[in-house]
């Protein structure tokens, strides 16, 4: 994972703007919300950005106000926004989320079938950015959500693999953007299949790999090619396997409230991520992951909880 070039994170997919309940209830009858950024790559890309590294965006929005938003809360987050295209024929993408008490899983509306992210493709794609790039993060939810993006998400690795750059896949299953289950496995796992690190949680790994067993999910993964796959094991942590035999469970860090618990994959994946781009060992990118995701459901937002460089430095003095 190391690499002599500047160390710089490559992300593709679809930025949305979020609505969220101010007040606990269904959605429905709220009558107000707070606006924020959401979006699975881009809160990597955040979360990234914040620790210090040279962060890309890939992606499209509208030629409207949710797309200028989009545009001016990613800049302000010190990613590079160079690679954002526009559509004037679709509009941009948005979300609303409940505001839950009790630490369950939050109620989330799409609305963004047609969206302008949808028609990004392949040649939206500059390849000279990967001539330069270190890593390239993926996620399921790209490849789901259109064919022509899906076929960017397919050129943008072929393009990292063929600059050496390491990929990492989030399979971030989301069944109602497929038109089917067998369809979803085939094409996440095709893309996972050609990572280079691979990260599934628990319940992902039963549908992908047909077993709750991480060791298995791991294995399975590995056999096809995979250098590095963790699972996610939710509050017990994560189990990591390479294809050096190296493995492993990590503790996952205790939370005394959990607030919200969206975000907490791609927090985790900061973790991983960052940790191995710093020349960390496994078990420590693992931790790392852990210890992101712990500070992320303990925060109502998606990435509100990533904390800077100097933040986690003191962070994980103390743990």
């Amino acid at each position: 994972m190391q690499n002599k070039r500047t160390h710089s994170f490559i992300t593709l997919g679809e930025a949305m703007a979020m609505f969220v309940a101010k007040t606990p209830g269904q959605l429905a009858n709220i009558e107000e919300f707070h606006r924020s950024l959401a979006g699975a790559e881009v809160n990597v890309a955040i979360g990234m950005a914040r620790l210090g590294f040279e962060a890309s965006y890939i992606s499209k929005v509208g030629k409207d106000s949710f797309g200028q938003f989009i545009r001016k809360a990613i800049s302000k987050e010190n990613i590079r926004t160079a690679w954002i295209s526009e559509s004037t024929n679709h509009a941009t993408g948005f979300m609303l989320k409940s505001n839950v008490t009790d630490g369950s899983d939050p109620k989330v509306e799409y609305f963004r079938k047609n969206s302008a992210a949808s028609t990004l493709s392949a040649t939206d794609i500059d390849e000279n950015l990967f001539k330069t790039g270190t890593h390239l993060h993926l996620t399921g939810i790209s490849i789901a959500v259109s064919s022509t993006m899906r076929e960017a998400t397919k050129h943008a690795l072929n393009l990292a693999k063929e600059q050496g750059c390491s990929v990492s896949f989030d399979t971030n299953l989301r069944p109602t953007l497929w038109p089917d289950e067998a369809t979803m496995i085939a094409n996440i796992n095709e893309f996972a299949f050609a990572s280079d690190i691979v990260l599934p949680g628990i319940e992902e790994g039963k549908i992908l790999a047909g077993s709750d067993q991480p060791e298995v999910i791991a294995d399975f993964y590995l056999q096809h090619g995979v250098k590095t796959v963790i699972v996610k094991l939710g509050s017990k942590g994560a189990f990591f396997k390479t294809n050096t035999g190296e493995s492993g469970t990590v503790a996952g860090f205790p939370v005394e409230k959990v607030v919200d618990t969206v975000g907490a994959g791609d927090s985790f994946a900061v973790g991983v991520i960052s940790a191995l781009l710093d020349g960390k060992a496994m078990e420590q990118a693992a931790r790392r992951g852990n210890l992101l995701g712990s500070l992320t459901v303990q925060v109502r937002g998606d990435s509100e909880g990533l904390p800077t460089r100097a933040h986690l430095s003191t962070l994980e003095k103390a743990v």
